[in-house]
């Protein structure tokens, strides 16, 4: 379980952990009574600033929700290569395990951009995720579709939104692979031209946990 070295108790907050993998950084936007959490991660050569990120992020605190959105010891590091999945996965699961221990049973979604959507596959069982968000997930290296990735989408056994630009180099994952794939006309890999559609297009389907009743009657997020 990582060591909690820095915890700012204010609704936003950021927490430096150290993992077997080195330190990492969550920063955690915390309403008082969260409908669910959602952890979230960024892409190899970026960081939880990206716009795709934060317009999830936006659209997950409207709905009532807590958000985590976690700097991998890698990038801590300085690093542009995330090593083996293997150590990526180790360290994720090490620091989603301690953000959830704040949260009690509150329902748990995890996701990321690019390298980071492919974490959240494949630990999605082992963490406990009842789903997945998916940016611009990595089908396959540029001009290689014969190395396909699909394996990491499918080993989520959870439901799994994927929204992916329809002139990403990386490629698309086929509709049949995921609960629901979202192809965004016009962007590319960084989905950064227009962030608002990504966060449209995750709203429905994060609004499924937020379903928590409200006074009166009303639920979250209406």
């Amino acid at each position: 379980m990582p060591q909690v070295i820095n915890d700012d108790t204010a609704t936003v907050s950021d927490m430096e952990m150290l993992t077997a993998r080195g330190p990492a950084e969550v920063t955690l936007d915390a309403p008082a009574d969260p409908a669910f959490l959602l952890a979230l991660t960024h892409g190899s050569n970026g960081g939880v600033e990206a716009a795709d990120l934060l317009a999830v992020r936006e659209v997950a605190l409207g709905l009532g929700g807590a958000v985590a959105r976690v700097l991998q010891p890698f990038r801590l590091a300085g690093r542009r290569a995330p090593g083996p999945a293997a150590a990526q996965d180790e360290a994720w699961l090490e620091i989603v395990a301690a953000v959830r221990e704040r949260f009690g049973d509150v329902p748990f979604v995890q996701g990321g951009r690019s390298n980071g959507a492919r974490v959240a596959c494949r630990t999605a069982t082992e963490a406990g995720a009842v789903g997945v968000v998916a940016l611009a997930f990595p089908l396959h290296p540029p001009g290689r579709p014969e190395k396909s990735r699909v394996d990491e989408l499918r080993a989520a056994r959870t439901e799994v939104v994927v929204v992916n630009g329809a002139r990403d180099p990386f490629g698309v994952p086929d509709a049949a692979d995921a609960a629901e794939v979202v192809v965004l006309e016009g962007e590319r890999h960084d989905l950064n031209k227009r962030p608002e559609t990504v966060g449209a297009a995750v709203e429905p389907w994060l609004r499924r946990w937020a379903a928590r009743a409200a006074p009166g009657g009303t639920r979250r997020g209406d």
